[in-house]
Parts: structure tokens; C-alpha cells; sequence
């Protein structure tokens, strides 16, 4: 069985962070693991307490699961401050750690910030250029590009950019921003959009750490990258497409992808 590693933060509602990525790669079938950056207290509607793992311990964490089951991929998803990038950073590169996906996590869907301003430009410098891919949303596209986005050229103009400055692959999501579902990877020189139709479904929570999850879980598999990001969006159509709702809350509630099986293997065949 292959096998993944998610570095995030803890969403104890269950619907974003290291719960979403362990039952997204769980349900795309390879071993999941988890290297902990910080707690945080959370539901769907917003953040109200975040406390960081400490940079030696983060270290120790990843230093366990390397030396005893080496992920086949390294999803990197919410890192608040910059002793945690750069332990991720470091000890990515000893183990020449493969396949990494970096979901650049800036501010939560309810739109609580998650990152230390000074942070970002750590991210930028040790954390972007190690990954295999990253996948921002708009608002954290425009952050690393530095240009505003507006429709879908300006999508791919900050893609390119992102990607060359970089030097990795960039998916730029269009999410509900600019024409829905559709989203565009900028890699070996070239743009290729991936369509998707929208659901109308509240229950957003979360989509962005299952949808980078789902692409490190395929490409944990051994499938290409364009192939990985293709089968991630059918996994992640197929949970929206379930419309479950489980909360009481007045936000949008979490998607139970774990209970999504039926629905994942369909999207997939």
C-alpha cells in the first residue's frame, strides 16, 4: 500500500486540516499519516484559537515517520509561523522527501487568518520552491504573483508567473470566484484548464485541503500529476455531490468525506 503524509494543522470540527487529509487519502486508497503544526479551535462558521506545535517537536514528528514508513507523498497544508517552515523545510530536504504537494493556506473558508505576516515570505522562500505542486485559491495566488485576478487569463498570468519565479508546478483555483469549478495548472511551460460544473452546495469547508490531499494521494499512487489533479476534482465533485450536511450550526457545514465512499468510486471508474 502506498502511502502519504499530511503536515497541517488539527480542525477538531473535522471538516479541514490533518481530519480532512487522513480521510481523503484514507478513501483514495493509500496509507495515511500525520505530522501535527498546530491545534486549533474551530468549526465551520470560524477560528477562534490557534496554539502552533513547537518547531523541535514538528521535527520530531517528521523524523519518525521518515525513518520507519517513508511517505510515497508529503502534503503540506496550514504552517503559521516561520520556525515551522523552516523544520518543514529542512527535514524535507535530508530525507529528499518526492511528490510534495503545498496547499499555500493563508486564511480559512470562513476567512480567519492562518499565517503570521512574516511567514508568508518564508513560505515563499523555502516551502514554494521544494514543492512538486502547489494549489492556491485566488486570494493567495494574487499574494504570491503579487497581481490581481480578476477572470480566467489573469488566472493563468499568475500562474506562469507563480511557476517561473518558483520553479514548480501552480494550480490556481478558480473556486466560486471566477466561472466556479474551474481551475488551471501552469506546468512545463504550458496551461491546462481542469472544468468542473458548480454544485450548489453550502458545505464548502475544507474542499481546498481535500482537493491538494486527493492530488498527493495519486500521485502517492504513481499516476501523473495532470492525471492526480483530474482525479482529484472527480472525488471531490462526487463529495459535494452528496450534500450532506451534518451540523446545527448557522456556517456551512463540513462534508463528511468519509462517508463518501460509494460516491468516490464512481467518480473514479
Amino acid at each position: 500500500m502506498k502511502t502519504a503524509l499530511s503536515i497541517a494543522g488539527s480542525d477538531c470540527s473535522g471538516g479541514a486540516g490533518i481530519q480532512a487529509d487522513l480521510k481523503t487519502m484514507t478513501m483514495n486508497e493509500v496509507y495515511a499519516m500525520s505530522a501535527i503544526t498546530a491545534l486549533t479551535a474551530q468549526n465551520t462558521t470560524g477560528v477562534t484559537a490557534i496554539s502552533q506545535t513547537t518547531p523541535d517537536f514538528l521535527k520530531e514528528q517528521i523524523d519518525m515517520i521518515f525513518t520507519d514508513i517513508r511517505p510515497d507523498a508529503v502534503k503540506i497544508g496550514m504552517v503559521s509561523g516561520c520556525g515551522l517552515i523552516e523544520v518543514i523545510a529542512e527535514r524535507l530536504r535530508f530525507y529528499r522527501a518526492e511528490n510534495i504537494v503545498l496547499d499555500p493556506v493563508m486564511a480559512a473558508t470562513s476567512g480567519s487568518r492562518l499565517i503570521e505576516a512574516d511567514a508568508i515570505e518564508t513560505l515563499k522562500e523555502l516551502l514554494v520552491p521544494l514543492a512538486t505542486v502547489i494549489t492556491p485559491n485566488i486570494p493567495e495566488a494574487e499574494i504570491l504573483s503579487g497581481r490581481s485576478i480578476s477572470n480566467e487569463r489573469e488566472m493563468e498570468l499568475a500562474a506562469q508567473e507563480i511557476a517561473n519565479a518558483f520553479g514548480c508546478a501552480v494550480l490556481v483555483k478558480g473556486g466560486h470566484q471566477i466561472h466556479d469549478a474551474n481551475d488551471v495548472l501552469f506546468s512545463d511551460g504550458q496551461c491546462k484548464w481542469f472544468h468542473g460544473k458548480r454544485i450548489d452546495n453550502p458545505n464548502t469547508h475544507g474542499t481546498g485541503c481535500t482537493l491538494s490531499s486527493a492530488i498527493a494521494a495519486n500521485l502517492a499512487k504513481g499516476y501523473d500529476l495532470e492525471t492526480s489533479i483530474q482525479r482529484s476534482k472527480e472525488y471531490l465533485s462526487g463529495a459535494l455531490s452528496a450534500m450532506l450536511n451534518l451540523g446545527q450550526g448557522q456556517g456551512p457545514m463540513n462534508h463528511a468525506f468519509d462517508l463518501c465512499g460509494e460516491f468516490v468510486k464512481e467518480a473514479q471508474q
